[in-house]
């Protein structure tokens, strides 16, 4: 997609390794959470050449921990905000055929992009079902997987809302996107892939 748009990818040395430190902070491990954005933070003000260049981050709620913590001198972009920004001008889209789900996170949410996420995904799709009943996924970061129930609960109306309407949904964040997948019967990816498989390269 970004290859489409003209980008040239710089990945930061040992990304294996690196975290904004989300998963330690909502644990209560402030000390260690703190250590990883340092740590992330001097990789990347490297890689952007002292944030020189914009800074890509597939997740929502791992951008939003990273304006919180991380120098200012990054410019930090999450995908709905980015790919809306400046890749769209630089893609022509022909929207899918078909209706797809769409679940704007609660991080997404916060950082006030719910209007960007859904003319994002109309500009891809032929229509975008938001469920009325199914505001946050619960899924809390990486609790879905030891209280799972959590997650069950806040989904109970996910299934009976796209049933029949859609195959496919999209969000921004790999775990929520996990439990939503698990609880409504479809297959939830990243909107990234949406807006890949519906662009290609502007003319000129």
């Amino acid at each position: 997609m970004l290859a489409k748009a003209g980008y040239a990818t710089i990945l930061p040395p040992r990304l294996e390794g690196l975290c904004c430190g989300l998963p330690f902070e909502s644990k209560g491990l402030s000390a260690a959470a703190d250590a990883k954005a340092r740590e992330l933070e001097a990789a990347l003000l490297t890689a952007s050449r002292g944030g020189e260049l914009p800074v890509l981050c597939d997740t929502s709620p791992c951008l939003l921990r990273m304006r919180q913590s991380l120098s200012p001198w990054l410019r930090l972009y999450e995908p709905v905000e980015f790919v809306h920004d400046f890749l769209l001008e630089r893609l022509a889209l022909a929207p899918i055929p078909a209706a797809v789900a769409l679940h704007v996170t609660c991080s997404a949410l916060k950082l006030g992009l719910d209007a960007k996420f859904l003319a994002l995904a109309r500009a891809c799709a032929r229509e975008v079902v938001v469920p009325d009943q199914v505001g946050c996924c619960a899924f809390a970061g990486d609790r879905g997987f030891s209280v799972p129930e959590l997650n069950a609960s806040a989904l109970a109306e996910l299934a009976p809302a796209v049933a029949g309407r859609c195959r496919e949904g999209f969000s921004n964040s790999r775990t929520c996107e996990i439990g939503l997948s698990l609880h409504s019967g479809i297959h939830y990816r990243s909107i990234l892939y949406l807006v890949d498989r519906c662009s290609r390269a502007a003319a000129g």
